[in-house]
């Protein structure tokens, strides 16, 4: 009885958001994946939905690499091994071999002194900005960055909050001006994601890294940048070293996830040696948090050793090409999209209701896609996110184009 008042307040909140178009649909169940053969990708099969495989075009996987045997087997190894989980925090008793590699390789991909993993992305984010903004630190972020940025300033508790136009960086220079004005500062973060995730567009990492050290004699502790580069590492560049690759620039912190084009679970900060060691120390998204199984730490140095080589890097050549393919062809139906070389590839319905409307189309013609509407998105950015991957044949990609015509034609 002591949950009845309650349950009618939060049953009249889900109405509210149904009625604005930002309640979830029920989530989809997969019960089975095929892996792809000849010229067809991996198909998805449903719960409810019969013997109909589907076209996955809204994965993270972006070189398929969780159905990849190398993979499989570097996880069924270090189970047999070490057991399906770590049974403890790292530092009482949850620390593998497994890890330990993994963050060596880790530092060792993005060239950088030392590594940390943690059970996610969003809690590295989390972990890392909340420890390093101090009572004497301001922050600036780019108004697009994900919700773990947010969250981790809503966390935290900084002298100052600063947002700048999404990769404005002349209102960028203009916030370092006017917090140079504010003796109580110390240290400044600048923090923006590499890949905007909802358009597939890179930060303008370059120019970034170039205010930061021409007013980082400003400030007593510096201006610090910290690029939450999930949808870029593994997927963007010659080699999969994304944002950092592509700009020939470098953020002082980097954040990455092993649950996208790597293929496993977990997310990682690398930084200097002093920057890992206090995060060991301080970060409770570490401290009291059990870190990934042996199991996805095995599997997911497979994947960097795989992305790492010239299959890596052949997977990476095919994933542009199709990437290109699909964009083209969105545009040549008539459909809106961002311009760029991501495999993220956002195909603009500017509208709520619409957006729905082709998903809907989409999976009684067998592809996976996803509205995206707001408060995910601005107003007026609504989309339907298609994310090709380089197990998708160029086959697939024609499948779903021809599915996207027959939406226009109705």
């Amino acid at each position: 009885m002591s949950l009845t008042k309650l349950n009618r307040a939060l049953a009249e909140e889900i109405r509210n958001l149904e009625s604005q178009g930002r309640k979830k649909p029920p989530e989809r169940v997969i019960v089975a994946v095929k892996k792809p053969a000849l010229d067809r990708g991996p198909r998805f099969y449903l719960y409810g939905a019969g013997k109909k495989g589907f076209i996955c075009m809204n994965s993270n996987s972006y070189l398929g690499l969780g159905l990849c045997n190398e993979l499989i087997r570097g996880e069924e190894t270090a189970g047999r091994k070490f057991g399906v989980g770590p049974g403890a925090v790292r530092f009482i008793s949850g620390t593998f071999r497994p890890h330990v590699d993994l963050e060596n390789r880790l530092a060792d991909f993005h060239d950088r002194d030392a590594a940390i993993i943690m059970g996610s992305a969003y809690s590295a984010s989390l972990g890392v900005l909340s420890q390093l903004i101090t009572e004497s630190t301001l922050i600036i972020s780019d108004e697009l960055n994900h919700n773990c940025i947010i969250n981790a300033m809503r966390l935290a508790r900084p002298i100052g909050k600063m947002i700048y136009p999404h990769n404005n960086t002349a209102d960028l220079e203009k916030k370092l001006n006017e917090a140079i004005e504010q003796p109580r500062v110390k240290r400044v973060i600048i923090v923006t994601d590499g890949i905007f995730s909802m358009r597939g567009d890179c930060a303008p990492l370059a120019k970034i890294k170039f205010l930061s050290e021409e007013y980082g004699t400003c400030f007593p502790e510096g201006v610090i940048t910290v690029m939450d580069d999930s949808h870029g590492v593994g997927a963007f560049g010659k080699t999969g070293r994304g944002t950092e690759e592509h700009t020939g620039a470098r953020a002082d912190i980097l954040i990455g996830t092993l649950g996208k084009a790597f293929g496993v679970n977990g997310g990682y900060a690398a930084a200097s040696e002093e920057v890992i060691e206090y995060l060991r120390n301080t970060a409770p998204m570490y401290i009291f948090s059990n870190p990934i199984s042996p199991g996805e730490a095995a599997a997911a140095l497979a994947a960097i050793d795989l992305v790492d080589s010239h299959l890596g890097r052949e997977l990476l050549t095919g994933l542009r090409e199709k990437t290109r393919l699909f964009r083209e062809g969105l545009k040549d139906a008539g459909f809106e999209t961002f311009e760029g070389d991501h495999p993220v590839v956002p195909l603009l319905t500017r509208n709520t209701d619409l957006a729905h409307s082709i998903s809907k189309h989409l999976f009684e013609h067998g592809v996976l896609a996803s509205p995206i509407v707001y408060p995910v998105v601005p107003r007026g950015e609504e989309e339907i996110r298609f994310q090709v991957s380089a197990a998708h044949t160029e086959k697939d990609l024609r499948m779903v184009l021809k599915a996207l015509r027959s939406f226009k034609g109705q």
